[in-house]
């Protein structure tokens, strides 16, 4: 019986020295940052509609805009960074396959300086205009999208191309283009005009 009243009295002591249990607080989990917004409307196509218009810095100190290439097929073509890989495979394929293609206008376009615009020409011999888009012609034609490399979002250029004919409408367009093999399309599509 001895035994019996010590397991109780040390069963009491125990539930005494007890702590009340915590209360259970739902832990918030830190907002997840909202990945950033494209500043362009989705692509639509643009075949067949009027070119948007713009006016941009070109790499040696001129201007061009939409107007000044009225009476000449354009080829106006995107790109994200000077002097990238995929970036110099893509010029200098214009530059080798559209010197035979006197007709058309060829123009590159990115975000990039006309300074780092007019070292990426004389490197590599560019013989067409590059333009620096300070002024959203990129958004203008939906090529400034979310990108994402390594698990991280941001901002940048869509490779697209874009043939505008000499009344400035566009009439062939080509989003999320592989370098590969492209210049060929443009300058086959160009024939026809």
């Amino acid at each position: 019986m001895a035994a019996k009243a010590k397991k109780t009295a040390v069963k009491k002591a125990a539930a005494k020295s007890k702590k009340p249990a915590a209360k259970k607080v739902p832990v918030k989990k830190p907002a997840k940052k909202a990945a950033p917004k494209p500043t362009s409307k989705p692509s639509m196509s643009l075949v067949g509609k009027a070119a948007p218009a713009f006016t941009m810095p070109l790499d040696d100190g001129r201007t061009l805009s939409l107007k000044d290439l009225r009476g000449k097929p354009a080829v106006l073509y995107f790109y994200p960074k000077d002097d990238t890989p995929g970036c110099t495979v893509e010029a200098c394929d214009f530059r080798d396959r559209m010197s035979a293609l006197k007709c058309a206008v060829v123009i590159g376009v990115s975000k990039d300086s006309v300074k780092s615009h007019a070292k990426f020409k004389a490197k590599y011999g560019l013989n067409f205009p590059l333009a620096s888009d300070d002024s959203g012609v990129c958004e203008a034609y939906g090529v400034w999208k979310e990108k994402s490399m390594y698990g991280r979002k941001f901002l940048g250029v869509e490779r697209s191309t874009f043939i505008i004919d000499k009344g400035g409408v566009v009439r062939a367009e080509w989003r999320k283009v592989s370098v590969a093999g492209h210049a060929d399309e443009v300058k086959q599509a160009l024939r026809g005009l």
